[in-house]
């Protein structure tokens, strides 16, 4: 039954006539719990959510209080419960989640209990998005290949889908083939404002995806969190976060001609990462957000990952309205929207100084260029005017200063490049160089969800092929749409016919090459780049950049705008001033410059009226499963329990193979360590998890084949995901990694691959860290700053737990994979003041002891790390504990967040 704390259960007005009933803000105001109306649009949400879900357990008085006195400078000491509306999962994420809850119903079933008490209490939405790889291109018939090739590789998986979808009452997976999870969200999952009981509530949700953040455009808060926590969230538990600063972002004036919101959110993500906005929210605000389009905003809120933040939220305001109108919501829903948000005191983008902000950084709009960011991280922003110079300059920097290493003198060389069609039939050879563009890829949910930059790209592409300007053939293009309503917008405008001329055909409906499923270049270019050294790049309208993301082979991967991506293949090459240098030779011989094709936004504008029909996503959106013969071919079994096979896609997942309902509340200190890997700063999640192709040579290749898999069936580790033999083994396996313990080559830099040293012996990490577990050693790993950053992962703690590894010692750490590493039960630990790996000659030879940790431990105590070196020589040293929060403690005295809950739910 509803409560009615602080009198706040109180009625609005809906059209019509009609009334709903909401727990509302004000009344907390009259209450005397605070100024609640000038705290954060996104701090006064979360606070309805304790509000409304107060049972004096989870949530109590006290929490409720202590958001609603939320000070802008406050020290943040207190940890907030948010429950949230719903869950949406990609595939990647969702398939592990499902495993899970698979075996833990098993292990409910074994302790006696109903497996059906393992059921997700709130609406979980799975969108297949992550599994579609380019291996057709610039062929008509690209995208039937793909997905048909994609059924093949990935027929256990989506089997398992379909017995999820039947066994849980409240998962639901939209199928291959319909778009991005975060644009799918955006046009469709997103209703604004929900109901339960006559009782209405803003959505909210969390994802496992770190682009979630992408629903913050339309003034949803919900933002990533690794698929260990959303599994929990699921079954009843809030999600647990210390209260955040929220930083305000004002922005003022308008975005220039010719200027995209690429180029705006390259610009903001440099400038976020420079004010150190990790960990928290960031609220856009001011007359220059209020005249952004929802796409717009969208896709700056979609980078909050990139430039730190666990959210970049917009407020909703009449131009919201207008998005969910536009995109087919009913107006049913478009007047509670409203109402609701009017009601609470909500509604409208906030004015300067309405508001208190721990801090503003203020932006105008109108000094925004040209832009692109690389060549192998997101908030490197290079201008559009000095991509030459940037090129040049980094291709004989040293790796350390984010160079090449590569010398000066080989920037201009040509090398001659053999090359066989589909029939094996020799072609002329091209001419490769160092800096040359190889892959050209309008894909992501940043930029394809933003009809603005989509149809930009279609106009620029047009002109392109009236100009007479063509792309080299071994250029690999494509196009892969966030939404089938890209296509039909493009199709509609008369656009898409131009692309696929350039080569952007549809290719499928996913992140392809944003998530490193770009596929395989043609053979004798791969053989070129690995003989000759080739320093060569993909542009791409992505979000991630990060070593070997894209491809393994292609070494400086730029993101940029759609329009950007056709104009660099155009150009073939990324050292170019597309400024002053010509995109290429058109008809009569004449030179074409960007400026002369670039579109106007006069031109933009009048083709965006087919992007604003709603009938177009009621249509594609009103049967998810018609005209997908592949996935309605699909089997269904049934079932409470799954029935495991011999899969090598699907296993039983091993984390409660030993569950009890004992807690063992005398933590242990953790002596005799010895380190299992060295790292130095930015060790992504994309280097710690397992992810793209799997070698035949691999740790993870090897199982394969003893298992009798061939190695053209090896699919990649993502697809995989639901095999923790497969993960385990590929776990810091990444090609790109470097362990500092491994001796320094003669040209002084580090072995790259996941290798490691055993008692002097080097080998793959995964045979030393079981080598290390049979005999009863724990093993630590070291590391720099921003440890974990990328996308939230739940295999980077995962594979990190079964590889034996007891804490993670770094110099800092990103927020979701520090969440996730205490929901495996792995110690995260940072270096205070000076130290580090580097301060602290740590060779890998030493032995730790890490004690403080045994009785009984709190949130961020210290912990002491006591160093023995070879020589006899000892250190100690006093390290940080990066458990947050008391229910972080909890988890970790459970062994982690996963037999936490299923003891909760056992007991009940």
């Amino acid at each position: 039954m509803p409560h009615n704390l602080f009198n706040a259960l109180q009625t609005f007005s809906l059209a019509n006539g009609k009334t709903g009933t909401l727990y509302s803000l004000n009344a907390l105001e009259l209450a005397g719990l605070g100024n609640i109306s000038r705290l954060p649009v996104s701090i006064r949400i979360v606070l309805e959510s304790l509000l409304r879900n107060y049972d004096g357990k989870k949530i109590t008085e006290t929490h409720i209080r202590q958001l609603a006195n939320w000070q802008k400078n406050a020290a943040r000491i207190e940890e907030i419960p948010f429950v949230v509306a719903r869950i949406v999962l990609q595939d990647f994420t969702g398939i592990p989640l499902l495993v899970d809850l698979a075996t833990m119903r098993d292990a409910a079933a074994s302790m006696g209990k109903d497996p059906m008490i393992i059921e997700p209490m709130v609406p979980v939405d799975l969108v297949v998005d992550h599994s579609v790889q380019v291996d057709y291109y610039n062929n008509p018939e690209a995208m039937r290949l793909n997905m048909e090739l994609e059924f093949e590789r990935n027929h256990e998986r989506y089997k398992f889908m379909k017995w999820g979808m039947q066994a849980f009452n409240t998962f639901r997976v939209i199928p291959p083939g319909i778009g991005i999870v975060h644009q799918v969200n955006l046009e469709y999952l997103a209703r604004g404002v929900l109901h339960k009981d006559g009782v209405y509530y803003p959505d909210t949700l969390v994802g496992t995806d770190s682009h979630t953040t992408m629903i913050n455009g339309i003034g949803v808060v919900g933002w990533g969190v690794g698929g260990i926590e959303a599994e929990a969230g699921m079954l009843g538990q809030p999600v647990y976060f210390l209260t955040p600063d929220v930083i305000g972002v004002h922005l003022t004036g308008t975005l220039r001609e010719g200027i995209t919101a690429t180029d705006l959110v390259l610009t903001i993500t440099e400038l976020l990462r420079k004010q150190k906005v990790v960990g928290k929210f960031v609220e856009f605000f001011g007359t220059g957000a209020t005249a952004l389009t929802v796409p717009d905003r969208a896709t700056l809120a979609n980078m909050a990952p990139e430039y730190g933040a666990t959210m970049g939220f917009f407020p909703v305001d009449d131009v919201t309205l207008d998005f969910m109108r536009n995109t087919g919501r009913s107006n049913e829903e478009i007047d509670a929207f409203q109402s609701y948000f009017k009601a609470q005191g909500l509604y409208g983008m906030p004015e300067k100084n309405s508001i208190d902000y721990t801090s503003i950084v203020e932006l105008d709009l109108g000094s925004i260029e040209p832009s692109l960011a690389g060549p192998k991280r997101p908030q490197d922003r290079v201008p559009l005017s000095r991509m030459r110079e940037n090129f040049n300059t980094l291709f004989s920097k040293p790796v350390s200063d984010n160079g090449f290493n590569q010398p000066a003198a080989n920037l201009g060389k040509s090398y001659a490049t053999e090359l066989t069609d589909a029939n094996s039939k020799m072609q002329p050879a091209v001419q490769l160089h160092h800096g040359d563009v190889l892959i050209a890829a309008i894909t992501s949910c940043t930029n394809t969800s933003n009809p603005g930059v989509m149809l930009a790209a279609g106009l620029l592409a047009k002109k392109a092929v009236e100009a007479g300007l063509t792309v080299r053939r071994h250029i690999k293009t494509s196009l892969a749409p966030g939404s089938r309503v890209v296509t039909d917008y493009l199709t509609n405008a008369g656009l898409l016919p131009y692309l696929e001329q350039l080569g952007f055909r549809l290719v499928g409906y996913g992140c392809t090459t944003c998530i490193g499923n770009s596929g395989p270049l043609n053979p004798e270019i791969e053989e070129s780049i690995l003989a000759h050294d080739l320093i060569t790049a993909a542009v791409l309208s992505g979000n991630r950049n990060f070593e070997a993301r894209i491809h393994a082979n292609i070494k400086a991967n730029f993101l940029a705008s759609p329009p950007l991506v056709v104009a660099f293949a155009l150009a073939g090459r990324v050292n170019i001033n597309l400024n002053s240098e010509p995109l290429g030779i058109g008809h009569n011989s004449q030179p074409v410059y960007l400026k002369d094709i670039w579109p106007d936004s006069s031109d933009i504008n009048a083709a965006m009226q087919f992007a604003s029909n709603p009938l177009i996503y009621r249509r594609l959106y009103s049967d998810l499963t018609r005209d997908l013969p592949l996935w309605n071919a699909i089997p269904v079994t049934t079932g409470k329990q799954y029935h495991w096979d011999d899969s090598t896609y699907i296993a039983r997942a091993p984390f409660f193979k030993h569950f009890d309902m004992n807690t063992d509340p005398n933590i242990a200190d953790i002596c005799n360590a010895k380190s299992l890997g060295i790292f130095g700063d930015s060790v992504t999640t994309d280097h710690i998890s397992p992810a793209g192709n799997i070698k035949a040579t691999s740790p993870a290749g090897a199982y394969l084949q003893s298992k009798g898999v061939a190695i053209q069936d090896f699919n990649s580790y993502g697809a995989r995901r639901g095999n923790h033999d497969v993960m385990v083994r590929g776990t810091f396996a990444n090609v790109r990694i470097k362990n500092l313990m491994l001796p320094a080559q003669q040209d002084g830099t580090r072995m790259e691959g996941g290798y490691t040293l055993y008692n002097g012996e080097q080998m793959p990490i995964y045979d030393a860290a079981m080598r290390y577990i049979s005999e009863g050693t724990p093993t630590l790993i070291f590391a720099g700053e921003e440890y974990g950053s990328g996308s939230s992962r739940d295999w980077a703690a995962k594979g990190t737990q079964l590889l034996g590894v007891k804490a993670v010692v770094a110099k800092s750490f990103e927020r979701i994979h520090r969440s996730n590493l205490v929901g495996m039960g792995v110690l995260p630990l940072q270096f205070k003041g000076n130290d580090d790996v580097t301060s602290l000659k740590l060779t890998g030879e030493e032995i730790f002891d890490l004690t403080g940790i045994s009785g009984s431990i709190k949130p961020q105590q210290d912990v002491m790390l006591t160093i023995k070196r070879p020589d006899g020589g000892i250190q100690q040293v006093e390290l940080l504990l990066r458990i947050d929060t008391p229910v972080e403690v909890d988890y970790y005295r459970h062994g982690g967040i996963l037999p936490y809950v299923l003891k909760e739910l056992i007991a009940q």
